[in-house]
């Protein structure tokens, strides 16, 4: 018998099409987002900021930031990539799908690829938010607004609000320290710093899972990666005027520095794709304070689409399907 055809219907990205299939489940793909052009930046500041124009200097420095990361993020089509594994992962697997792509800050926005499953007859819809630890400020802000499009197209939601102790997340972040561990001197010896994007302090007076999911993913990956010294550390908090989570990503560089050491891995596991976050307040920020220091920073290779990494989500995705999804 042959495999079964797959959907891959991407919004946003005008270069898919649909394929016919009857009935398909919707899988929308929710990420932060990026502006498109450095002319987008300021519209993109503004959308964070709730609306509020951010201050001249303000936007000036963001772009400067995406102009030493080659005028760009890729975020946006590492994302299309990713729904496009996925769907073929879960097309393999028998399972026809429809897969959407919906931004947080920029577009396609997380209402317009509703928009478009509601549009192409999807009636359900499993959202994921490609970021594997739950903070009601993180992941908790696209569900939110998942629902409520949903909410006015007559579709079904359900939320995968967090999937930090998966498996093949695991493993495929254990092996890409391995592979850092085998470009340094002292091997496993090294130490590894983890980190994920920094949230407001007040997040905590919510008994909010964030930190200790974090926590848990470092124990996971360390073990599995055989890791003899780790820490965590926090980075791109933002000049809000409120403290932010600590420690921070620079301070803990210097600490490290200052016992002596000449190399670190930092393994973003808070990130599954190259961006900003990534590209400059590690490879370009972190890295130019630690070659001033004398010490020398490998960076861990991002998931992206790599394929362990889109079977995990392919798993998980499976694993969560609503009842009846298929009928």
């Amino acid at each position: 018998m042959p495999p079964r055809k797959f959907v891959v219907r991407i919004c946003g990205d005008p270069g898919n099409a649909a394929l016919a299939m009857t009935p398909p489940f919707g899988v929308l793909l929710m990420a932060y987002g990026s502006p498109a052009t450095l002319r987008d930046v300021k519209a993109y500041y503004t959308h964070i900021r709730g609306g509020r124009t951010p201050p001249a200097e303000q936007v000036a420095e963001l772009r400067a930031r995406y102009e030493r990361i080659g005028g760009r993020s890729p975020l946006l089509e590492i994302t299309w990539r990713q729904a496009a594994g996925v769907v073929q992962a879960l097309g393999q697997a028998g399972l026809p799908a429809r897969a959407y792509v919906g931004m947080k800050h920029a577009p396609p926005f997380i209402a317009e690829a509703v928009a478009q499953a509601a549009g192409d007859g999807v009636r359900a819809l499993l959202a994921l938010a490609l970021a594997p630890h739950y903070s009601r400020m993180s992941v908790g802000a696209y569900r939110a607004a998942a629902e409520e499009a949903a909410a006015r197209h007559g579709l079904t939601l359900s939320c995968i609000e967090s999937w930090h102790l998966h498996p093949g997340l695991i493993s495929a972040l254990a092996s890409r320290v391995r592979e850092a561990q085998r470009q340094c001197a002292g091997d496993t010896d090294v130490p590894v710093i983890f980190t994920a994007h920094s949230l407001p302090v007040r997040i905590l007076e919510w008994n909010d899972p964030y930190p200790e999911q974090l926590q848990q993913t470092c124990v996971q990956v360390a073990a599995a990666a055989k890791v003899r010294a780790w820490r965590f550390a926090y980075q791109s908090a933002s000049a809000t005027g409120e403290p932010w989570l600590g420690p921070d990503l620079l301070d803990v560089a210097r600490a490290i520095h200052r016992e002596g050491q000449t190399e670190c891995i930092v393994c973003p596991i808070g990130f599954v794709a190259d961006h900003l976050e990534v590209l400059y307040d590690i490879d370009v920020e972190a890295k130019e304070l630690a070659a001033t220091l004398g010490l020398r920073l490998i960076r861990t290779c991002s998931l992206n689409d790599d394929l362990d990494f889109i079977s995990a989500v392919a798993d998980v995705i499976r694993a969560h399907l609503p009842q009846g999804a298929l009928a």
